[in-house]
């Protein structure tokens, strides 16, 4: 291995370092690089936390060769919130945004997914393949039965969303028992589905949304515009009993590119 190649480890944060490394990625992304905000970050430290943080585990990808001292370190981040962890925040985070009595009725062991994000300098090679690896490893080891988790488009135009939305309505809505729905309804039926350029809404869909798709993946009904991180959200579900033997190997290969 070369002195410039990365030297990846997955870890859960325990140290103070780690977990500070984690909100400085998501700071530099979800702030910096898409306009943010929210009622806890911390512009002068350069930290975006909230709430939750204390009851979620942080699932943080390190590269060893970068500085810890100056927390640069965290080069990906997945926030993770099991149900017990649910009850002792009070819910998950996700249920100010979207209505989860399908999945809480359903009894399986529930993993909420959050705060996903790469440094930009690691987008595109296997650092996404470590750090899924990681989750799959997490699953695992807690027998999770469900995951879900919002996840982003960019921008709050939906007039500009209309495709790719209108093609997650259509093809990858949840079936009845597992349906959650947005709280704050903005349809994602924008146009019928006889309209839609499948390859061209495709590309405008985010790499972590459509990689969830092919898990076999599904969405809730309805989006849920976050103004306060310039965002359209919608809410993934994931069911590890569904997922085929092709879709799990994926999974445990890191399906995110």
């Amino acid at each position: 291995m070369s002195a410039h190649e990365p030297l990846f480890r997955v870890a859960l944060a325990r140290a103070e370092r780690d977990i500070l490394a984690a909100q400085r990625l998501r700071y530099d992304v979800f702030v910096d690089e898409l306009g943010g905000g929210g009622a806890m970050v911390d512009h002068a430290r350069r930290l975006e936390r909230d709430r939750f943080d204390p009851f979620f585990d942080h699932l943080v990808l390190i590269d060893e060769r970068r500085d810890a001292a100056s927390l640069d370190h965290v080069v990906g981040v997945y926030r993770v919130m099991r149900d017990d962890q649910a009850r002792a925040a009070g819910q998950f985070y996700s249920e100010d945004e979207y209505d989860l009595a399908p999945l809480r009725a359903d009894g399986r062991r529930l993993l909420e997914l959050g705060r996903s994000c790469l440094h930009p300098d690691y987008r595109g090679g296997t650092a996404m393949y470590h750090l899924w690896s990681g989750l799959a490893d997490y699953v695992d080891r807690h027998g999770i039965e469900l995951m879900f988790g919002v996840a982003s488009f960019h921008g709050t135009d939906t007039a500009a969303l209309a495709e790719p939305l209108s093609l997650l309505h259509h093809r990858h809505l949840a079936p009845p028992d597992l349906r959650v729905r947005s709280r704050v309804f903005q349809s994602m039926e924008l146009m019928p589905e006889d309209r839609i350029d499948r390859r061209r809404a495709m590309l405008k869909v985010p790499a972590l949304i459509k990689a969830y798709l092919r898990l076999g993946g599904v969405v809730g009904e309805g989006a849920y515009i976050d103004r306060a991180f310039n965002t359209t959200d919608v809410c993934l579900v994931m069911d590890t009993g569904r997922m085929n033997p092709r879709q799990s190997a994926l999974y445990s290969r890191g399906g995110a590119r």
